[in-house]
């Protein structure tokens, strides 16, 4: 088979996959006929007869909206009928701008993300008819002198807004010209105001398809790589070829595959007869959900599927393509000589696409869930830290059989006040006394940062409230130390042995004595208080000028302190220091 024979029939065998997504990213219209049609289209020539699922074409219509943001809500109408008619709860790794728009027209949360804050009106609600943006959208050259006429007019103002391809310093106006394609409006600005014509508004041209406007451009800036990246975008293959030809800028295949452009993968291939580019297109045909073709160029040579089967296969996973990386594998691809830069494999079915489905298949097929990455992380690892975002992932890995040792996880909760994962690991066969490499359990942990809810957890459902790290201090030595009264009082009245000795043979109330303030004379007073109540001696004896009677009878306070403690069974309190410096305020 010739080239030509060769691109004529793969562009006529996928002449359905091609046509369509052509339509979805050239959409011009806004009438629900017509939208109705499209839809259609979409139905029999990819979910139905190409086994597309529903949620994946969700994720690439609305993934469109930046580079069409004139039609935003054709692309949102769309993705609404297919959820409609497929009854799709949830869509993988899509981006929070498009899950934010779709949940704001139809209140339908997709990806589960809660993260909205951060799309305020200022730059989303950009298309009413009062503004600037307005007019250049739809190249209305009367309202856009009239913005221009305004005292407040600033020439030099720049758009920023998560509608439009990613900017860290936004976009002129003469740019969002040729973003749109709006001829009029960009000769005013060049005629009245000389705006400059960037590398961006050549880029932009592309994506606007207005050939005066390119034309315009291309003779201040000349076409860059990413120009071809706007073109692939735009699904206008004779700018595609037009870069080539003239000035020799290679296509993306990553682009083709992340843009859903198999044509021009396919003149990529019709314009190489070099074998290894061959085995390039092989790794790029992965992205596109579409066995047959991969088949195709395994079919081109013997070595293809060993050379370049684990990229492609790679590949397959990323785009969530299971039935794909089911034909790679019954050819012989494999996974297992990762590169070195490479992410495990079972990273992009399991945390980026959350596909079960397509664990199982490559754990069946050797893929290790355990596998550490570059810095030494384990999947599990990964997902566990943003936990609250991730627990359908835990728990997916965990009933995978991802190893994972809880008590290494607890110390981890307990260091970040983390309760939702100190409970769900609570669930699980760990030890609440389990120590760091430091001695510290997770009580100690938490009992240093204060975090008052996750203390009281561990102490009622167990926690060692008297175990000691390796200085030998329990809770209480560090609540002395910290001169936290409220603490004190709870750890005394859930157990905690007041008489604990550290390492250097000290109790908690030596430790207060480095603290010469009111907070040592609480904690002595709260003391006699709490042993007098546990022996049923009466009312509290010192509730009425504690602190005056503590200067004047030291040494009956302390024997208070000893004669109750001994009462209860504990061992004499320890006051190696001289009782007046103990107390002195």
């Amino acid at each position: 088979m010739d080239k030509i024979d060769r691109y004529n029939e793969l562009r006529s065998k996928y002449k359905y996959h091609i046509d369509s997504y052509n339509t979805l990213y050239q959409l011009n219209t806004e009438d629900d006929e017509g939208l109705s049609t499209i839809y259609k289209i979409i139905q029999t020539n990819l979910i139905d007869s190409m086994k597309y699922h529903p949620e994946n074409i969700i994720k690439d219509i609305l993934d469109i909206i930046p580079y069409n943001n004139c039609y935003e809500m054709s692309y949102l109408k769309l993705a609404k009928l297919i959820t409609d008619e497929y009854q799709v709860k949830e869509v993988k790794n899509l981006p929070d701008i498009s899950n934010h728009l779709f949940y704001k027209e139809y209140g339908i949360n997709l990806s589960g993300s809660n993260d909205f804050d951060e799309f305020n009106s200022e730059n989303i609600d950009i298309y009413s008819e009062n503004t600037i943006y307005n007019a250049i959208m739809k190249n209305d050259l009367k309202r856009f002198i009239i913005f221009t006429e305004r005292d407040e007019f600033d020439e030099d103002q720049r758009l920023q807004s998560k509608l439009f391809p990613q900017s860290s310093n936004g976009y002129s106006l003469l740019e969002l010209c040729c973003y749109y394609g709006a001829a009029d409006c960009f000769k005013l600005l060049r005629t009245k105001f000389n705006s400059e014509i960037t590398e961006t508004c050549l880029e932009f041209s592309f994506l606007g398809k207005n050939p005066e406007i390119m034309s315009e451009c291309l003779k201040y800036q000349k076409p860059n790589q990413e120009c071809m990246k706007y073109t692939i975008i735009s699904h206008k293959i004779d700018f595609v070829t037009f870069l080539m030809n003239e000035y020799d800028i290679r296509i993306d295949l990553r682009q083709c595959g992340g843009y859903n452009n198999l044509e021009s993968l396919l003149v990529y291939f019709d314009k190489t007869a070099l074998h290894y580019l061959i085995g390039y297109c092989f790794i790029y045909s992965a992205c596109f959900n579409i066995p047959s073709l991969c088949e195709y160029f395994i079919s081109l040579g013997t070595n293809i599927i060993v050379k370049d089967g684990r990229e492609a296969l790679y590949n397959a996973v990323k785009y969530n393509n299971k039935e794909v990386v089911e034909c790679l594998l019954s050819h012989g691809a494999n996974f297992y000589k990762r590169q070195k830069h490479q992410t495990p494999i079972l990273y992009y079915a399991i945390i980026t696409n959350k596909n079960k489905e397509m664990a199982e298949l490559l754990i069946s097929h050797g893929a290790n869930i355990d596998e550490r990455d570059n810095d030494g992380e384990t999947i599990f690892d990964i997902a566990f830290k943003e936990f609250e975002k991730n627990r359908y992932i835990v728990e997916l890995l965990i009933s995978l059989g991802a190893h994972f040792n809880p008590n290494f996880y607890l110390i981890n909760a307990a260091s970040s006040n983390n309760l939702e994962k100190i409970k769900f690991l609570a669930s699980y066969n760990i030890d609440l006394n389990a120590k760091n490499l430091r001695g510290e359990t997770s009580l100690h942990i938490a009992f240093q940062n204060y975090f008052k809810e996750i203390t009281e957890f561990f102490i009622s459902h167990g926690a060692n409230i008297n175990e000691k790290n390796q200085y030998g201090e329990t809770v209480l030595h560090i609540a002395s130390d910290k001169n936290n009264k409220e603490m004190l009082e709870y750890l005394i009245t859930h157990g905690s042995d007041v008489n604990a000795k550290d390492r250097d043979f000290k109790t908690a109330l030596h430790h207060s004595t480095y603290f010469k303030n009111n907070i040592l004379l609480n904690f002595l007073f709260c003391m006699v208080q709490i042993l007098m109540q546990k022996i049923k001696m009466g009312k509290q004896l010192f509730i009425m000028q504690c602190i005056i009677l503590i200067k004047k009878w030291p040494s009956f306070f302390f024997h208070m302190v000893q004669a109750l403690t001994k009462k209860m069974g504990k061992e004499k309190l320890l006051f190696i220091l001289q009782h007046l410096k103990m107390i002195k305020i």
